[in-house]
C-alpha cells in the first residue's frame, strides 16, 4: 500500500521533492518505494530527467485505477475517527479576510485540537490555484460559471446601488440599469473583475469604471467622494443612506445578491473534516444572524 500511496503523490505532484514533503517521508524513501512499484510490476511508471518527471501510459492507467480506491479509503479511515475524541488531519482552506471568519477558524481548531489548519486569505483565487486546498470560500453575484468544483451558499447578503449626493448633481439620475453605462460606476476587480453589473431578472450591465476595488470598504468610502456609483450590500451601508450622505438609487431592477460561496471537490466522499468545518461554519453564522437580530 506504501508503494501505491507514494507513487501517487509523485504522480500528482511530479516532483519526489514535493511528494516526501506532503506525505513527511524522507525524499529516498519515496524513491525507493516507486522503485519497487515498478520492478514488482515490470513496467516503467515514471520517466525522470534532471528536470522533470512524465508518467508513461502505464502510469496514467495505474493512477486512474488506484485514485478511486485511495480516495474511498481516505473517506473510511475519517469516518473510523470521528469515533476518537476529536478530528485530526490538515485543513486548507481559502477564504476572504471576513472580520467573523477569524473567530469561526480559531473555535473550530479549539474544538478539534488535532486539526492542523492551513488559511489563505484571498478574494478571487484562480482556478489553477485551488488545486490542493479542501475548502474554498469566495464570493459572486447571479449564477456561477460552471465548475468541477461544488458549490454550497454560506451567506447572502441584499445589495443597492447608492450613489453621494455631490454626484447626483453632475450626473442625471438613472431610471433603469442601461443608464449606468455611461456613467463613472466603482467596480470590484473579484467578483466578475467588476463587470457586467448583475441585476435580477436576468439583466447585465457592462460599466465604465476608472476605479476598482477589492475591498467593500474601500467602494463605500470612494461612494462617499463621489467618485462614482457603487453597487453595495445593503448593511454595509444603511447608515449611510438614512444620514443622506449616500442616496439608494430605484433603477427598476434590484442588484443580484451578494453571495458568499463554500466550494469543494465534487468527489464522491466528502472528507469529515470538511464536512465537520462546513456544519461549524454554518451554524457559527447562524448564532451571529441571532445575535445581531436581537441586537447583542
Amino acid at each position: 500500500m506504501q508503494w501505491l500511496i507514494c507513487f501517487q503523490a509523485v504522480y500528482e505532484k511530479l516532483s519526489f521533492k514535493l511528494a516526501a514533503d506532503q506525505l513527511q517521508l524522507p525524499s529516498s524513501n519515496v524513491s525507493r518505494h516507486v522503485v519497487l512499484l515498478e520492478q514488482q510490476l515490470r513496467v516503467r511508471l515514471l520517466e525522470r530527467t534532471t528536470r522533470k518527471i512524465i508518467p508513461t501510459a502505464a502510469g496514467k492507467q495505474l493512477y486512474q485505477s488506484i485514485t478511486p480506491l485511495t480516495r474511498a479509503l481516505d473517506h473510511a479511515l475519517e469516518e473510523v475517527s470521528l469515533f476518537g475524541d476529536s478530528l485530526s488531519g490538515h485543513l486548507k482552506i481559502i477564504t476572504p479576510d471576513l472580520p467573523f471568519m477569524a473567530d469561526i477558524l480559531a473555535d473550530f481548531c479549539i474544538r478539534h485540537p488535532q486539526i492542523q489548519l492551513s488559511c489563505d486569505t484571498q478574494l478571487d483565487p484562480t482556478e489553477g490555484l485551488l488545486d490542493g486546498f479542501d475548502l474554498v470560500l469566495r464570493f459572486g453575484r447571479g449564477p456561477l460559471e460552471d465548475s468541477s468544483w461544488v458549490a454550497r451558499e454560506i451567506l447572502r447578503w441584499p445589495s443597492c446601488v447608492v450613489a453621494a449626493p455631490e454626484l447626483l448633481k453632475r450626473y442625471p439620475l438613472p431610471r433603469s440599469p442601461d443608464e449606468l453605462a455611461n456613467i463613472p460606476c466603482i467596480t470590484s476587480m473579484s467578483v466578475l473583475q467588476g463587470t457586467p453589473w448583475r441585476f435580477k431578472q436576468n439583466q447585465t450591465v457592462r460599466v465604465h469604471s476608472s476605479y476598482k476595488v477589492n475591498s467593500g470598504q474601500m467602494a463605500r468610502a470612494a461612494a462617499l467622494k463621489g467618485l462614482g456609483f457603487a453597487i453595495l450590500p445593503l448593511h454595509a451601508c444603511e447608515s449611510e443612506i438614512d444620514n443622506g450622505s449616500l442616496i439608494k438609487i430605484n433603477c427598476n431592477r434590484e442588484p443580484e445578491d451578494l453571495v458568499l460561496y463554500a466550494l469543494y471537490s465534487g468527489r464522491k466522499y466528502l472528507p469529515v473534516k470538511v464536512k465537520a468545518f462546513l456544519e461549524h461554519l454554518q451554524l457559527s453564522i447562524a448564532d451571529l444572524e441571532v445575535r445581531s437580530k436581537e441586537g447583542i
